[in-house]
């Protein structure tokens, strides 16, 4: 199945439709990252999502559909906690894992019994979901365990020949890959954080657990993943780790303030002022950024471990993991 294509950025909706339409993938913006979208209920289509992107078939993948109607259509039923959630935080960052309909694949779901789900709020990402009348399987839009996109011309550097087609929707507001919540034995359960942090969901469907397993039941749940190419180390003490690294070529990913014992051009500043929404907004452009400096080696300092800090500190340890 594997195709060379001239692959070519535009606006063009009604096009990016016809080629879902026809079978093919193509890179989405949504507000979280740029996804690679396919029909997800043609096998032959979301296989070649996991072709392009060299993906594992054991990792699920995130269907997007416009509206909650347009997920009763693809799932079982809707716990009363997940209807919930989508009211308060749909269309936007929030993904719920619902018992799928035989009308899903397996190859979706990597064979497990629960659908990944979302509404997506950008508004070009809506517009094609409408356009095109298909439930769209979409994971993020770059080779498997590398840095998401957050720009069309991310896409365009790593998927170029892979895919036909980049619809271009600008710069993602969000950033980072949204909320997961699954809802085992009826408990509300967080398996991968996001800008809609763990307070914000307790605030309407009470206390949620937090899940784990050994093997991954949501997209994201690989100890490594987002990982750049440049070997990258996250510290709590910048100063210490630079010191530690004397000798070798270091860029530094921070916050609020540079660090005196670097050069400001081998810095990049997440975010001033604790504005952990924009570090969020900012953080994959940064390391995708600093993957293209020659590095030998990229510092991170740790955020606080909450609300959005602990998304971005998720998202940064997985990619130090090699």
């Amino acid at each position: 199945m594997s195709t060379h294509y001239s692959t070519h950025i535009g606006t063009d909706i009604a096009y990016a439709a016809t080629l879902l339409q026809g079978g093919e993938t193509v890179a989405i913006p949504t507000e979280t990252v740029y996804g690679l979208a396919a029909n997800a209920l043609d096998e032959d289509a979301v296989t070649r999502i996991f072709v392009a992107k060299e993906r594992p078939f054991y990792n699920p993948l995130i269907v997007h559909v416009p509206n909650v109607e347009a997920v009763r259509a693809i799932v079982a039923h809707i716990p009363q906690a997940a209807l919930l959630l989508l009211e308060r935080f749909s269309p936007g960052p929030l993904t719920v894992l619902l018992p799928k309909k035989p009308i899903v694949s397996d190859l979706v779901t990597a064979g497990l019994p629960d659908v990944a789900v979302r509404i997506p709020a950008h508004p070009v990402a809506l517009a094609l979901l409408r356009e095109c009348g298909l439930p769209l399987a979409a994971p993020s839009a770059n080779p498997f365990g590398y840095v998401s996109p957050t720009s069309a011309e991310h896409v365009l550097k790593m998927l170029a020949g892979r895919i036909p087609y980049v619809l271009d929707g600008g710069a993602c507001d969000a950033g980072i890959e949204s909320t997961i919540i699954g809802f085992p034995g009826g408990v509300p359960t967080v398996y991968r954080k996001g800008v809609i942090t763990i307070a914000m969901v307790e605030a309407v469907v009470g206390p949620v657990a937090r899940g784990s397993s050994a093997k991954p039941v949501a997209p994201g749940m690989l100890a490594s993943h987002y990982s750049p190419h440049t070997p990258l180390i996250i510290t709590e003490d910048v100063d210490e780790s630079l010191q530690e690294n004397l000798g070798k070529v270091v860029g530094l990913m921070t916050y609020n303030a540079f660090s005196e014992l670097l050069a400001e051009s081998r810095q990049i500043l997440l975010c001033t002022n604790d504005d952990f929404a924009t570090a969020a907004r900012n953080l994959y452009a940064a390391l995708h950024d600093m993957d293209t400096r020659g590095y030998e080696l990229l510092i991170a300092k740790k955020l606080p471990q909450s609300g959005i800090g602990a998304a971005i500190n998720d998202r940064l340890m997985r990619a130090a993991l090699k």
